[in-house]
């Protein structure tokens, strides 16, 4: 289960990489990519699927809290970047308080993940 769950790990690393990677590549000309979109699917994925395997492995004592509050982070993201990216598609503008909403609560998710012990 540790090679699953750490396959998992690289995963959601790699998602988060893609949301706020892109964000601060564009943060003059702030605007939300189709990638950060499915960057904030694999978090959430992935995620839920290590908070499943996380009480399977031997030294773990999960933080249920800091989970908790990620996850919600991370559906937040996922539904900002899921709603710019329909308005490109429409044609519209996508505000800049959308998309650094999008890559600033990604980088939060981060910070969470690294911070709080």
């Amino acid at each position: 289960m540790t090679i699953v769950f750490n396959i998992l790990l690289f995963l959601h690393i790699l998602g988060a990489s893609m949301v706020v990677g892109i964000w601060i590549a564009n943060i003059r000309k702030p605007l939300v990519h189709r990638r950060q979109f499915d960057g904030a699917l694999v978090q959430v994925i992935t995620g839920v699927a290590m908070m499943g395997i996380l009480p399977l492995l031997p030294d773990a004592s999960p933080n249920y809290a800091k989970l908790g509050i990620k996850f919600v982070i991370g559906l937040i993201v996922a539904v900002a970047a899921f709603i710019a990216v329909r308005k490109q598609k429409k044609g519209e503008t996508v505000s800049v308080g959308l998309a650094h909403a999008v890559g600033g609560l990604g980088l939060v998710n981060v910070a969470i993940a690294t911070l709080w012990s």
